[in-house]
């Protein structure tokens, strides 16, 4: 679920000046996928009439992956609508308005630095990747913690040839377009939800999900890798099987007993289940695209929709 939530508030701080690509002395091997992929096939709802077909995606993918899906194709020549989550868009000048309006979400205040607010040991450990990836012995100095640690790892991700900028649903909505299927995008989270959760979000919490991030990077890259290609392979198995470090586990479970940032996540999961269940009531064939990691967790997507009496058949 942090991947989800870290995706989003990257989508979120995207257009933010400072994010320049980095040169680095260390090469590390990139993930090569080649030729078309479809990623995995579609989990099938259904209760009498009512037909919902889930794609999920995950993300990072790698960043040089062509992708098309038959089966997906074959959904939407009957289908009636297609789900997908609405994009955040925000321009240079709304990125330069938050950074002067939520300077103290984003920012270290008071005159500080990073390494004045980050434990000791997380710092060091920040700076030796940081070093890693960029000649910039200053790079996200500025940022409060959990924000550098989203610059770094994506810094990391691209060095493996990962990105977390492939939208396929941007993709599914080119293919719902030329099937003439219409499209409803659901609004999961905006960008002033995610920063209010900043707001109330403790240090602690904030230095687990610190250490989660540098854990990903020190050692969970090759797990990141491993993912992407299961999903591009259609292995979904893989994909639930392949174990990530401890710390992520940490982050996440101090995350979702934040009042702030734990709703978040809980009202990102209602709102998707609530627009299935509203078209699915409706009849029809309804076609959604959804984060892999809100519809296998636990309490996820999916056994919400079981939970109703919906038969859930997987790919």
């Amino acid at each position: 679920m942090m991947i989800v939530a870290a995706a989003l508030l990257a989508d979120c701080l995207a257009p933010i000046p400072c994010r320049a690509g980095d040169d680095s002395p260390q090469v590390l091997d990139e993930v090569v996928v080649t030729g078309e992929r479809a990623g995995p096939g579609l989990w099938h709802v259904h209760r009498g009439a009512a037909q919902l077909w889930i794609m999920g995606t995950v993300t990072p993918l790698p960043k040089n992956m062509t992708w098309r899906s038959k089966q997906l194709e074959q959904v939407l020549d009957g289908a009636n609508q297609v789900l997908v989550r609405k994009p955040f868009e925000i321009g240079i000048a709304r990125a330069l308005w938050l950074l002067i309006t939520q300077r103290d979400l984003l920012m270290v205040g008071g005159g500080k630095r990073l390494k004045d607010v980050l434990p000791l040991d997380l710092h060091a450990r920040f700076a030796a990747q940081r070093a890693k990836f960029t000649k910039d012995a200053d790079k996200w100095e500025h940022y409060r913690p959990i924000i550098a640690t989203l610059f770094l790892q994506e810094a990391a991700l691209r060095r493996v040839g990962l990105s977390t900028r492939l939208e396929l649903g941007k993709e599914v909505r080119d293919l719902a377009h030329k099937h003439h299927v219409r499209i409803e995008e659901i609004k999961i989270a905006g960008i002033h939800d995610f920063l209010d959760a900043l707001k109330t979000m403790p240090p602690a919490t904030e230095n687990k999900c610190v250490a989660a991030g540098l854990a990903t990077i020190e050692s969970g890259l090759p797990r990141l890798v491993d993912r992407a290609s299961a999903w591009a392979t259609g292995n979904v198995e893989r994909m639930q099987n392949l174990p990530e470090p401890a710390e992520v586990g940490a982050c996440r479970a101090a995350v979702s007993a934040d009042a702030g940032a734990g709703d978040l996540l809980a009202l990102m999961r209602r709102t998707w289940v609530t627009s299935m269940e509203k078209y699915l009531q409706s009849g029809g064939v309804t076609l959604a695209v959804v984060d892999m990691d809100m519809l296998l967790e636990r309490g996820g997507i999916l056994d919400a929709l079981r939970a109703q009496g919906y038969e859930v058949d997987a790919p």
